[in-house]
């Protein structure tokens, strides 16, 4: 019979304070006991809305989201599917394509700037797009896209600061 490895986690316990009583000293150190997040899931959004026209940009986007460890992804091709998903379920996130089929995405990005909601324009066509003047200010991405840009894209916060 062959041996198996089995690997198991070892915790260092950290002393609860003195006057802490006996549950508060157990909670205590079963909060500190926790392990953290070692995925780095824990900046990203559970919830992205991808708008993009083109599906097979779309699908490389949602695998990748996906990937990270982000829970849902959801795809919009036009303004007014993305406008209806929105108003059904508000994402946490958005990807915008500014370009899509005989129409921009400004009013789908006017729309999440009212909730608060942060996105992120997709372009091709870098600094070099024009967006309307409420808009201009908001952070791009551009295409084709590295991982590492659209990882750092996804965890930042509304306020514009990258989470670490």
């Amino acid at each position: 019979m062959g041996s198996a490895v089995c690997w198991v986690p070892i915790w260092k316990p950290v002393d609860a304070p003195a006057n802490a009583s006996g549950l508060a000293q157990l909670l205590l150190l079963g909060e500190i006991m926790k392990p953290a997040s070692t995925n780095g899931t824990a900046a990203l959004p559970n919830d992205v809305l991808i708008v993009e026209d083109d599906p097979i940009v779309a699908l490389d986007f949602e695998d990748t989201i996906l990937g990270f460890g982000v829970k849902t992804v959801r795809t919009a091709g036009s303004v007014a599917k993305a406008l209806k998903m929105i108003a059904d379920r508000a994402p946490d996130f958005a990807l915008l394509d500014v370009g899509l089929v005989r129409e921009k995405s400004f009013a789908i990005a006017e729309r999440l700037d009212v909730l608060k909601i942060p996105f992120v324009f997709v372009t091709g066509y870098g600094r070099d797009v024009r967006l309307p003047a409420a808009l201009a200010d908001k952070p791009r991405l551009p295409k084709p896209y590295s991982t590492d840009a659209l990882r750092a894209v996804l965890k930042r916060r509304p306020d514009g600061a990258a989470e670490g």
